[in-house]
């Protein structure tokens, strides 16, 4: 009997083990915008969006000119408390870039090449304009970004970028 009752105690335990703790749990395709961004860009940060600007420091280049690849990083604010991340995927002109991201317009969901619009007085990408899909347009609010972190992809553009301008650093010289 007590070996019977060890048994049992044991594939019990085991059970519990092996099932998902309530913060691994996600309904089927439900995603955040950091883990996101983070396999979608391969940029090695973590925690709230908002601190990956100051978590990049030393790891990786930031700037405020838009890469394919690179990660646009939103200020925490009211209705963003974490902030929020979006990988660039294209870049239309000098205001205007498609980015694929998480949980923006609907909950838990990935958009693709949703059209973001610089709307900063200076041209210098600090406060945004996000579609939103319920609109069937840009959003109503413009919203605070630190600017871009360039993972690999997003790095080696800004270098050939550099290079073609006479610039050796590989810096493209804006919000550092």
């Amino acid at each position: 009997m007590l070996k019977r009752s060890k048994v049992a105690l044991c594939s019990i335990a085991l059970a519990l083990f092996a099932m998902p703790s309530a913060a691994d749990a996600q309904p089927s395709g439900f995603w955040q915008c950091a883990p996101f961004a983070r396999m979608f860009s391969g940029v090695q940060l973590f925690g709230a969006a908002a601190s990956w600007w100051s978590q990049a420091v030393g790891k990786y280049s930031r700037g405020g000119t838009p890469k394919e690849g690179a990660v646009l990083v939103f200020k925490a604010i009211g209705s963003m408390r974490s902030g929020h991340v979006a990988t660039v995927s294209q870049v239309l002109s000098d205001r205007m870039i498609k980015v694929t991201h998480a949980n923006w317009s609907s909950r838990g969901q990935v958009e693709h090449d949703v059209l973001v619009m610089d709307t900063s007085a200076k041209n210098d990408w600090s406060q945004v304009r996000v579609w939103f899909k319920n609109l069937h347009d840009l959003g109503t609010h413009s919203y605070p970004v630190y600017g871009f972190i360039y993972g690999k992809k997003a790095a080696d553009a800004v270098k050939a970028d550099a290079a073609q301008q006479g610039d050796t650093d590989g810096d493209d010289g804006s919000k550092s």
